[in-house]
């Protein structure tokens, strides 16, 4: 069952999870198609992740069948997936992942930091958190985020909003996240019906990324 809890505005902490301006990788993506999975090999790290749940028989190269962005520098590395011929302006659907160096706080605090520059990007009165399961320990619960109308004040997001899931993974040597969102025009947060992307999906994709993606170093 999900909870829909209000949390306040957390100011502009966008860092936690907002794409950084480091200058474009000029390589390819360090991204890969293996088992019916995908890998990504950064950072001394080996982050493995479930397939687009868009694709529902992906064939030939991975990087035909998707836009694809990708940015790193010594510290950390971000790539993002959309659908074929949605752009990063203007997309439905967004999946990535984030692999960051550096495990010295617990992995709560660095999924409070998350959680806090998303709400930055949301009107209070319309922002929510909710787990599908409690938290294990260090092993942290899927996460989800709704945002039933972005802040006024952010050009180009005007009568939108998204719902979101991400999974929260940690080695001895750094910390990535996981996640997938669904963008569409603002809704009632404490209406299901109205969100952008059924519920069920957003349960299954839940699971999903917590059950499929796993972090371990390579060094």
């Amino acid at each position: 069952m999900m909870t829909y809890a209000k949390l306040p505005l957390a100011g502009l902490l966008l860092a936690a999870l907002a794409m950084p301006s480091w200058a474009q990788d000029a390589s390819q993506p360090p991204l890969a198609e293996a088992d019916g999975v995908l890998t990504l090999d950064r950072l001394g790290h080996h982050l493995t992740m479930p397939m687009p749940d868009w694709l529902q028989a992906p064939s030939g190269p991975i990087e035909s069948q998707l836009e694809i962005r990708y940015v790193g520098d010594d510290r950390q590395a971000v790539v993002e997936l959309r659908p074929k011929g949605e752009t990063e302006a203007l997309w439905n659907t967004l999946y990535g992942a984030r692999i960051t160096l550096g495990a010295t706080r617990p992995l709560a605090q660095f999924r409070a930091a998350v959680m806090a520059g998303y709400a930055a990007t949301c009107k209070p009165e319309s922002t929510g958190f909710f787990q599908l399961q409690p938290d294990q320990g260090e092993v942290l619960a899927p996460l989800g985020f709704i945002c039933g109308g972005y802040r006024d004040d952010l050009t180009g997001y005007s009568g939108l909003g998204e719902v979101a899931v991400m999974s929260f993974k940690k080695s001895t040597t750094g910390v990535a996240i996981v996640f997938q969102e669904w963008r569409g025009k603002s809704f009632d947060p404490k209406t299901p019906s109205t969100w952008p992307v059924a519920t069920d999906v957003v349960q299954a994709r839940a699971t999903q990324l917590q059950d499929q993606a796993a972090l371990t170093p390579t060094d």
